[in-house]
């Protein structure tokens, strides 16, 4: 039985209580705070392995939370977003979070969405050690021990899911890699329709690259995915 621990932050707490018994059964431990501020705190003096965010909360909303939270850990972050309201997953991805899931959702979908979110997480725990160390090309610098990246040596911060979308396409370079790739390298899921979760991932990446000076490495290639170029 798994012992990852999951807190969610949400105040709803009837929904916390029944979700922390579900997950209880399928081996997971859920640990609730009911406001932004307390998931802070939770997290600045626990171990978790991953957050379900509400975006609805009072005080500081999911979104606050959420950039507070990017100050100072790349923990995955699942958000919970209101139905039908692509602002909002659109936000959530922009300011960090690593997927998305609208409600009402079934505790069986939530559950999916965990397992490959943790399932990720442990695929790069047992990475083989030859596959581990720093990839460099064109200036972009990925250390897979550290999960930093250094562009032009400038640090760009990044979440786990924006370093996974640059070793994915870093360790493709020159080949154009589909979206479908992506989603299960990434995410550890099958993309969705209207789903936009990686391409908000990698305009994530470009704009940090851009940021240090690097505006064109990575390439859309229409109707397929993206690529690394290689050098010219």
């Amino acid at each position: 039985m798994s012992t990852h621990s999951i807190l969610l932050i949400d105040d709803d707490k009837d929904l916390a209580e029944l979700l922390g018994e579900y997950l209880e059964v399928e081996g997971y431990r859920l640990v609730a705070a009911h406001s932004g501020e307390a998931g802070i705190d939770q997290l600045k003096e626990h171990h978790y392995d991953l957050v379900l965010l509400d975006v609805m909360m009072p005080g500081i909303d999911g979104f606050e939370t959420l950039k507070r939270i990017r100050e100072f850990s790349i923990i995955p972050v699942l958000m919970l977003t209101a139905k039908g309201e692509e602002t909002d997953r659109v936000l959530g991805l922009e300011l960090g979070a690593d997927d998305y899931l609208a409600k009402p959702y079934s505790h069986r979908e939530l559950l999916a969405r965990i397992k490959a979110l943790i399932r990720r997480i442990e695929l790069d725990k047992n990475e083989k050690a030859s596959d581990r160390g720093i990839l460099a090309i064109q200036g972009v610098e990925l250390n897979f021990d550290t999960y930093r990246v250094h562009c032009n040596g400038q640090h760009l911060p990044m979440t786990t899911s924006e370093f996974k979308v640059l070793r994915v396409l870093m360790t493709n370079v020159g080949k154009a890699v589909p979206k479908e790739d992506l989603y299960l390298e990434v995410l550890g899921r099958e993309i969705m329709a209207y789903d936009r979760s990686i391409d908000m991932h990698v305009s994530n990446v470009r704009r940090k690259l851009a940021s240090a000076g690097n505006e064109n490495s990575i390439q859309t290639i229409r109707g397929v995915g993206y690529m690394f170029a290689e050098a010219e």
